[in-house]
């Protein structure tokens, strides 16, 4: 299936499905579930099948790096977000990713587990950095719109993306395809909606997800070359897998609605 329309039968999938469990469990669980690697995993089983696994295991460890750039973007959004309206937060949170990307290069240079403990280090400061809103809040009810809005705004951005992306070259390219476009939506809309202290969880639940989703990467790169492809991707999945519910099971990241609902 060719990575274009790949992404667009799932970005759509994707949002609805973060917004529907974020609207039942709170917007860390939207944050937590789009942190997983559902697009970028896929991708990278394509690079490894199309261009070989010395390729697809270079371009893990930039996936691993960009772990820490996205949460650049969670600090710089949540440096703002509960004073600014949404559109300013995700310019910042922008900055953020783009300055991040470029901080983290030097650790990209390191052995994998020196880049990985730099990514993890990261990650956990930036989720402590982050406060929580102080819980859901009630009485706030999604206009019809919502839903569909949010599809067809993250399907444009990545169709948007995928187009742009022979012009930029591969370094460019790498750099964008990291990008947290799904969050970024989830957490903008979630702003507009319920404000900005609300968005704070989806960028919290978006830094948990990277723990499953680093983790991913770094059995793809510690074993594509000896497994062969399909036992790599199955030992990454059941490894993101294992991190995703540990770390749900930590409840760091569900907020039921009040009452329950």
């Amino acid at each position: 299936m060719p990575t274009l329309l790949f992404k667009l039968i799932l970005t759509p999938a994707l949002i609805g499905g973060a917004t529907l469990a974020a609207r039942r469990w709170g917007p860390g669980v939207g944050g937590w579930l789009v942190g997983l690697p559902l697009t970028s995993g896929p991708v990278a089983f394509f690079l490894a099948i199309d261009h070989g696994t010395p390729f697809a295991v270079a371009a893990a460890i930039g996936s691993i790096g960009g772990a820490a750039a996205e949460a650049g973007f969670c600090l710089a959004y949540a440096a703002v977000g509960r004073r600014v309206r949404w559109p300013l937060a995700i310019a910042a949170g922008s900055l953020g990713y783009f300055l991040g990307s470029v901080a983290i290069q030097p650790a990209l240079l390191l052995p994998l587990g020196g880049e990985l403990a730099v990514v993890v280090a990261i990650l956990a400061l930036s989720f402590l950095a982050i406060p929580p809103s102080q819980g859901r809040v009630g009485g706030v009810e999604a206009p019809a719109w919502d839903l569909p809005a949010r599809m067809i705004v993250g399907t444009a951005i990545v169709v948007l993306l995928t187009a742009v992306a022979p012009a930029l070259g591969p370094h460019l390219t790498g750099l964008l395809a990291a990008f947290p476009v799904y969050a970024a939506v989830l957490a903008g809309f979630t702003h507009h909606l319920e404000g900005g202290a609300q968005a704070m969880d989806v960028l919290r639940g978006l830094l948990i997800g990277l723990f499953a989703f680093t983790g991913f990467f770094a059995v793809i790169n510690l074993s594509l070359g000896s497994l062969g492809v399909a036992l790599s991707f199955a030992a990454a999945v059941v490894t993101a897998l294992a991190i995703q519910g540990a770390t749900l099971s930590a409840r760091w990241v569900v907020q039921p609605r009040p009452g329950g609902g």
